[in-house]
């Protein structure tokens, strides 16, 4: 495999500001190298003592790492705990029973705040209302609910009895929820009557209904539905509502400690095509990556007020919502409904309102908040109170260095850190981040590996690229919050992450990536099936679209490939602009024309798209997500075969899926 190049060069850097770095745990970059030291000169050790000092074992473990069966890694196995314990029993103890654990807004702005004390006392009457319904250590429960402090709840109730959860995300189609249902051998139902998102009511209770009605039913004894709305809804002999299910139980449940290798959860994967990949994660090791990423990556204070947007249904807001904000004792904020709802202000109104201190949320918000600031100045984020904050953080795919300046300059005031976090549902928690305190950043990098965690850039045999020279991220050793296994398929667990030709023991974690010469910090550049193969140069997705949006007309950008007798493969890039719709486009063909000489004069002609089409938005999951292969399926004129239940704007496809006259 020729190796992938990169032509896009950034040499902004920003520093630490020195305020902060004082105040921080990883106060400079002699702090990180001597962590990374730490865990180089004996890594178990160096493991096992975070995983002394900051989970509670029920019972100690002797062993560490287990690797006699690579790549089925196993991580203080005989150790016993409980994460619901660690997230909230273990802050009451301590005297922070009243400290406020979680702020809910609705959708229609309405809020409700709930203390540690509160949070216990709503997990344990649940989680003995399914002791008595007969649930256990080792059944599994699928949670199909919208954000809230209920899905919280069940999640933090099945972690108490060791009962394995699999959240759904609420814009799964039933057909996808169906799937899930009988992969995972669910036993179990917690959903809700209706969800509410943009002033929109979603069925979810219906939609369990459709999933039960074919090989769904198999094994599920009970349905149980929280009331959200107060919709009519069906109910059958084995559905109850939520509310009279706890009413009558106690508010104090004793814990079920479980091995720290036992399944927390099973979280499937989205992919459009194929059967979903159930992404298996332990107890203990998951929980640890969960509260060194809050305390080194975010640099978590107890006073801090956390917002990460992510809906409970992905893994940021298992990682960052259910389970690490809570098990380092801090107050969170939770949001019912979507970023430009009732205006495009939204956002930025609740950092203001509730004093957000850090905000951790996706570069596809940004450039969609970028675009409603330029169309509407009321929303502009400079007529709100942002003061209060002090850390910034982006998850779910690379943010472009254009919009990566506008979130430090327009939401943090140039003074506070971004930190650009690589992970996947895989990993469990951050793999490649800045030390907000310590690491000098730059816009579009990731920057270094976190402490402990063994990254580098490959060829297709495995083999160790230089700096500079762009190739498949792997990480080299295990860690204690990485993948255990594919659901029930060990086999295809195995073939995906730990490829034989790469000798079975490296993490492939499917992106392309370069270390820079210099500084060795990483960039990815976008998924190794998104790599475009033009005329024998390989050049990453990421790059290209960030270089159209560094144009000061372009909103957001998706570039995918599409076969070409000529060069190979061509480029087609799907372009949003921020102050114009495709209706009111009088002069397309100058604006094609502008970007492909902006694309070429920023990386090179080889970079040149060969089509651009205009579109009032790109194809996106209600997550967020760009689905890619909607947009690769429209450039080559095929007739779309996956499912787009998921998608938030249906209707964009046709638009996106015509040539514009040019």
């Amino acid at each position: 495999m020729p190796e992938i190049e990169s032509r896009l060069i950034e040499n902004r850097v920003f520093f630490p500001d020195s305020k902060f770095s004082k105040n921080a745990k990883v106060s400079d970059m002699s702090v990180y190298e001597a962590l990374c030291q730490s865990a180089d000169l004996n890594y178990e050790q160096f493991w096992a003592k975070l995983a002394q000092e900051h989970l509670v074992w029920n019972k100690s473990f002797t062993s560490i790492l287990n690797e006699r069966t690579p790549p089925f890694y196993k991580w203080f196995e005989d150790g016993l705990l409980n994460a619901s314990y660690n997230c909230i029993d273990r802050h009451v103890e301590s005297g922070n029973a009243d400290k406020t654990a979680l702020i809910f807004e609705s959708d229609n702005g309405e809020t409700e705040r709930i203390t540690y004390k509160t949070l216990l006392a709503k997990v344990c009457k649940l989680s003995n209302a399914l002791k008595r319904l007969g649930y256990k250590k080792g059944d599994r429960a699928i949670i199909y609910m919208p954000m809230s402090i209920e899905g919280v709840v069940a999640m933090q109730a099945c972690a108490r009895l060791g009962i394995t959860h699999s959240v759904v995300f609420g814009g799964f189609s039933s057909k996808s929820l169906e799937e899930r249902i009988v992969d995972v051998g669910a036993r179990l139902i917690i959903t809700a009557d209706e969800q509410v998102r943009g002033g929109k009511r979603i069925p979810l209770k219906k939609a369990v209904d459709e999933a039960l009605r074919g090989r769904g039913s198999t094994n599920v004894q009970n349905v149980l539905v929280y009331r959200r709305t107060g919709a009519k809804i069906a109910m059958s002999a084995r559905d109850a509502f939520l509310d009279d299910v706890v009413e009558a139980e106690s508010d104090y449940c004793e814990p079920v400690y479980v091995e720290s290798e036992h399944p927390l959860f099973v979280l499937y994967t989205s992919g459009s095509t194929g059967r979903p990949k159930g992404i298996q994660h332990s107890t203990g090791g998951y929980l640890l990556h969960s509260v060194l990423t809050m305390l080194f990556t975010f640099d978590v204070k107890n006073e801090d007020i956390f917002w990460c947007t992510a809906d409970i249904g992905w893994i940021t807001g298992h990682t960052y919502v259910a389970y690490g904000p809570l098990a380092t004792g801090n107050t969170q904020v939770i949001f019912e409904g979507i970023p430009t709802f009732p205006d495009a202000g939204r956002f930025w109104k609740m950092i203001e309102n509730h004093g957000v201190t850090i905000f951790y949320t996706a570069p596809t918000a940004i450039r969609a908040l970028i675009k409603a600031s330029s169309l509407d100045p009321k929303v502009n984020p400079k007529n709100y109170d942002l003061s209060s904050l002090r850390l910034l953080g982006t998850v779910g795919e690379p943010i472009n260095p254009e919009a990566w300046i506008w979130y430090f300059q327009n939401i943090g005031g140039s003074r506070c850190p971004i930190v650009d976090t690589f992970w996947q549902t895989e990993t469990g928690g951050h793999v490649i981040t800045p030390m907000p305190g310590a690491t000098p950043l730059v816009p579009g990098s990731c920057t270094l590996p976190f402490p402990g965690i063994n990254a580098a850039v490959v060829d297709e045999t495995g083999k160790e690229l230089p700096n500079g020279k762009g190739g498949m991220l792997v990480i080299k050793k295990p860690w204690p919050s990485m993948i255990r296994n594919i659901w029930g398929d060990p086999e295809r667990f195995k073939k995906t992450y730990f490829p034989e030709e790469m000798g079975g023991r490296l993490y492939l974690a499917g992106d392309g990536s370069i270390r820079d010469e210099k500084t060795g910090y990483f960039t990815i550049m976008g998924r190794i099936d998104d790599v475009l193969n033009i005329s024998g140069h390989r050049l990453g997705t990421m790059e290209i679209e960030s270089a159209l949006v560094a144009h000061h007309e372009v909103a957001e950008a998706a570039v995918v490939g599409r076969p070409d007798e000529l060069t190979g493969e061509s480029i087609v890039a799907f372009v949003v602009l921020k102050s114009k719709k495709v209706s009111d486009l009088d002069d397309v063909s100058k604006r094609v024309e502008a970007l492909k000489s902006w694309v070429a004069k920023e990386i090179g002609p080889i970079a040149k798209p060969k089509e651009i089409r205009f579109g009032d938005n790109l194809p996106k999951t209600r997550s967020g997500k760009i689905m890619r292969r909607l947009l690769r399926s429209l450039a080559r004129g095929e007739e779309i075969q996956q499912d787009v239940s998921t998608l938030e704007n249906p209707a964009i496809l046709e638009q996106l899926g015509q040539k514009q006259k040019i």
